[in-house]
């Protein structure tokens, strides 16, 4: 039992990411978080999954009520998208969705590693707070949003018909997170 214990504790210090935003390939370190934004009709909240690779969205859920299926919508697409390894760390901040029975249980099975970041502390999950402001700057903050309907559809088309595909990140070396994993992983480069 001891030795079990120990091996867990291990684990899960391996899992955390740390302030380390990069990975050496796609599927190996995920950031997970929730952003919310009104409309005159009401509240519309966003849980997005990112791959730390190429800075791509691999799984998002949109809905007007903040509960743990949210977030867990959001990384069944991302395990759907992308058929990760197990093995794959999956970080987030220590909120009620992230921190509930249900999130921790779809990771356990799909045997992905979860992290959390430390009480207070938004810089452990700065890469998807990254996302959240470039998104509220680019989309969110330059319309008043008549309808939770119309919020969300304009969040879900920035997300999958301008920022995977064409946004540019310095980081990536100007190239969009969709093109920079077209060019950067190895089936690309036997192709």
């Amino acid at each position: 039992m001891r030795a079990d214990h120990r091996r867990l504790r291990h684990d899960r210090r391996r899992a955390r990411p740390g302030r380390r935003f990069t990975a050496p390939a796609p599927n190996r370190l995920w950031f997970c978080d929730i952003t919310q934004h009104r409309a005159k009709d009401g509240w519309v909240y966003c849980a997005a999954v990112i791959d730390a690779f190429s800075r791509r969205i691999v799984g998002w859920s949109i809905s007007d009520r903040i509960t743990a299926e949210i977030v867990v919508d959001a990384l069944e697409m991302a395990r759907w998208r992308r058929r990760p390894e197990p093995g794959t760390v999956v970080h987030a901040d220590r909120g009620a969705q992230y921190t509930s029975w249900l999130f921790g249980h779809r990771l356990r099975q799909a045997g992905l590693l979860g992290s959390m970041g430390r009480v207070a502390s938004s810089g452990d999950n700065a890469l998807i707070e990254s996302f959240w402001s470039t998104m509220q700057r680019e989309l969110l903050d330059r319309t008043n949003w008549d309808s939770r309907t119309q919020l969300a559809s304009a969040m879900l088309e920035w997300i999958e018909a301008f920022y995977n595909p064409t946004r540019r990140h310095t980081a990536l070396g100007n190239l969009s997170p969709a093109d920079y994993e077209t060019l950067h992983t190895p089936a690309a480069t036997a192709a």
